[in-house]
């Protein structure tokens, strides 16, 4: 059974093939998935990783959690369920001050 990871803290230049490539040393990688800024196109220094079996994906948290890469303390652990957003406001409008006097 596959397990899901949540790689923080990465630097901001890490690429797919540099995760791969030091997870790989813990277990088989399935996906990788480098979640990048939608305005600047760039990484947002997290990743969601998929291991191919829980015995790597565990050694993976046990190994590298805490540990220095490329400059920056790790955050390796298994990935939780993302939390229901609410559904009201988006940030704009609403509130504040009108125009009208």
């Amino acid at each position: 059974m596959s397990t899901k990871l949540y790689v923080g803290n990465l630097s901001f230049d890490v690429t797919e093939s540099d995760l791969r490539e030091m997870l790989s040393q813990h277990g088989p990688v399935n996906e990788i998935n480098v979640i990048m800024d939608k305005m600047s196109g760039r990484p947002r220094g997290f990743a969601f990783v998929t291991m191919n079996t829980q015995e790597g994906a565990d050694a993976a948290i046990q190994k590298l959690n805490g540990t220095e890469w490329k400059g920056r303390a790790l955050t390796v652990n298994e990935a939780r369920p993302r939390e229901e957003r609410s559904g009201g406001g988006r940030g704009y409008g609403g509130g504040g001050r009108s125009n009208r006097y």
